[in-house]
């Protein structure tokens, strides 16, 4: 049966924040890389340990987003009904999607340019500025363009996965009794996956196997079209429904979420094998390239799924108790995962000829987007109607209270 549970979860705050602000870390760290990987803006002072943050960081960062996002979509639908359900979707991920494609856009596009020109010599900022504001005016098809130059495609994929159980619950609905078999043997699923020890190491290869079908080996980013990415979308629609599924039995969360020596272990012989088969991707003709992807595609799913729950059982023992500053850091971070990247790449465009060591520079593009974006959020967006949309009603401001 459906979990009871209505108090707020703070833990789960904290984990859906982690993934998001993690989020920041990543797309700062790719400026950061040895080689070009076709990012707005290639630093001058580069790292192989970048890399490997941003490898290790990608391979969960969002499978954790959307399982966190799959049991609170249920807890939502469970207490509240599906017009409730469908409100908040249109609100909190359609209105977001839409709006902030139109401001974001044009600020991403300009900072491409001035990353491309960053590399080449000086920059210009006001034409750049003037391109990517220019460039709504030249878009020839939405359905070509509309994720093109944005990272908001994780949004229209929550919304087709929110769509998508949607209309399978409504299919299995329709026959009681298959509703009721295909829900009892679900839960039966889910409970073996949390009390099992193997657990990790079987659902990694149904995982590794959709990891196949990618254009590159990991997760590929779906920004190119309107058009789902069906490998894609299998990846983050299981963890949007195993975290749907997690709420029927929320107890089981902490079990699937149980700090162990194993888990630990497991985490970090994935984490070495992935790095150490990843110099063999770009070697398509080697004679055993297949098998290399195989063992690398395996040894990824392992460390994506046992970095995913390792990460819900550290917040789960850090926050086990209300805290104000998690609360807030929690209604925040959806606008500060929305408006980081044009922030990011504006700052990497003007660290990328500084003469400093590449993890000063990364600090400090972090801390100065986060700390930009707490200030554009508590001074305009968290007591006014869009953080309505965004956190579900207004909040008052902590550092800008208005006075009287």
């Amino acid at each position: 049966m459906p979990s009871q549970q209505s108090t707020r979860l703070d833990y789960l705050d904290a984990v859906r924040s982690f993934a998001l602000i993690l989020g920041v870390f990543f797309h700062a760290s790719l400026s950061f890389m040895p080689i070009f990987i076709g990012w707005a803006v290639m630093d001058i002072s580069t790292s192989n340990v970048a890399a490997f943050f941003a490898l290790v960081s990608h391979s969960f960062r969002l499978e954790l987003f959307f399982l966190i996002a799959g049991f609170f979509a249920h807890m939502n639908f469970h207490q509240k009904g599906i017009n409730a359900f469908i409100k908040s979707r249109l609100s909190r991920i359609a209105i977001p999607f839409i709006i902030g494609w139109f401001l974001l856009r044009p600020l991403l596009i300009s900072g491409w340019i001035m990353g491309a020109e960053s590399m080449q010599g000086d920059v210009n900022i006001w034409p750049a500025l003037a391109s990517g504001f220019t460039s709504l005016l030249t878009i020839e098809s939405i359905g070509k363009d509309f994720l093109v130059g944005t990272h908001l495609w994780f949004l229209y994929y929550l919304l087709l996965i929110s769509v998508s159980i949607i209309v399978l619950r409504y299919l299995i609905a329709v026959n009681q009794s298959v509703k009721s078999n295909i829900e009892q043997l679900a839960d039966r699923a889910v409970r073996w996956l949390c009390n099992s020890r193997l657990a990790i190491l079987i659902i990694a290869i149904p995982t590794a196997c959709c990891l196949w079908f990618m254009d590159h080996w990991g997760v590929d980013t779906p920004d190119k079209s309107l058009i789902p990415n069906i490998p894609v979308l299998l990846i983050y629609g299981g963890f949007f429904l195993f975290g749907w599924l997690l709420h029927r039995q929320s107890a089981l969360l902490e079990q699937f979420a149980n700090l162990t020596w194993g888990k630990v272990l497991l985490c970090i012989a994935a984490i070495i094998a992935t790095v150490v088969l990843s110099k063999f991707e770009m070697n398509l003709a080697h004679s055993q390239y297949k098998l290399f992807k195989a063992c690398y595609l395996l040894s990824y799913a392992i460390m994506m799924w046992s970095m995913l729950a390792l990460t819900i059982g550290v917040c789960k023992h850090l926050f086990k108790r209300s805290n104000k500053t998690i609360r807030y850091i929690a209604d925040s971070s959806y606008w500060l995962y929305l408006i980081h990247l044009p922030i990011v790449i504006f700052l990497q465009t003007a660290f990328a000829e500084l003469p400093f060591h590449w993890g000063i520079k990364l600090i400090s593009i972090c801390a100065l987007t986060i700390i930009l974006s707490i200030i554009l959020y508590d001074a305009f967006i968290r007591s006014t109607f869009i953080g309505a949309i965004l956190n579900g009603k207004k909040r008052a401001r902590v550092f800008f209270k208005s006075s009287r």
